[in-house]
């Protein structure tokens, strides 16, 4: 890994690891990732140095051998060190070249890799106050994004409590987005930041719902996406001003496909 700023050992593919990827873009640096389907993650050691693993090594009595939780289920097989590196035990997992420090939560992951260049490019704000407002972007997107992997993972078996969750998530979310954008070409200013590249990658994920909503049907639940092109229109004009640019394009462009045809 010499000339990588850091690895990511994750699902794929993952719309959380595109984040770091295109910001590495804009960068000029390079991010490693390391990852499978999510399927076949139980056959893999999750490590800093991740690998399949053979039949043999895949026996509950692996001293890696951890009960899986949150979005997996059966066996997992993890190191010690990576638990120590990612307390949480989650992916993506991302680490210095090194391997000696762990950073988990994909906009932790995408700071990463705006940190790694001195001045961030503009992409992390020009001033310290800037770089705030950022992160209150950031810190929004997460919360978002939180609600949408359950809503998402629990489509199969939801619940209108968990469909009025998601809605009031969304709604705020989005609120925030196209207020902000009243005012400014992007979402934290008049320039480009990280605070685009996390909005672009949550909100493309989320849209998944418009492909995977037969829960939705046997409840007779409208998707909690449906209208967003006419109930925002300047967020829903700015993401897709962001996938045609081509550092989102090439992880973007045909995840994307579904929702920019109808547009």
């Amino acid at each position: 890994m010499s000339n990588s700023v850091l690895r990511i050992f994750s699902y794929l593919p993952n719309p959380r690891v595109w984040k770091a990827l295109i910001a590495a873009e804009y960068l000029g640096v390079t991010v490693e990732v390391i990852g499978d389907k999510p399927k076949h993650l139980g056959n893999w050691l999750w490590d800093f140095d991740a690998r399949e693993l053979s039949e043999q090594e895949r026996t509950d009595e692996s001293p890696h051998a951890r009960a899986s939780r949150r979005g997996f289920s059966g066996t997992l097989f993890k190191t010690d060190a990576f638990l120590r590196t990612q307390p949480y035990g989650t992916v993506p997992a991302a680490f210095s070249p090194d391997g000696s420090v762990g950073v988990f939560e994909s906009n932790s992951i995408l700071r990463a890799v705006a940190r790694s260049v001195e001045g961030s490019g503009g992409l992390y704000g020009g001033s310290p106050m800037h770089a705030s407002r950022v992160d209150s972007f950031l810190d929004a997107t997460l919360v978002f994004g939180r609600e949408a992997q359950v809503y998402l993972l629990g489509m199969d078996d939801m619940t209108q409590q968990l469909h009025e969750r998601m809605a009031g998530a969304f709604q705020f979310y989005l609120e925030g987005i196209e207020r902000a954008l009243e005012h400014n070409a992007h979402i934290a200013g008049d320039v480009l930041t990280i605070a685009d590249i996390a909005f672009a990658c949550d909100v493309s994920q989320f849209l998944r719902e418009r492909l995977m909503n037969k829960g939705l049907e046997t409840l007779s639940l409208p998707m909690v996406s449906a209208g967003l092109e006419l109930a925002y229109p300047r967020a829903f004009a700015h993401l897709l001003e962001l996938i045609e640019r081509p550092e989102f394009s090439q992880h973007l462009d045909a995840y994307t496909q579904h929702f920019r045809n109808s547009a």
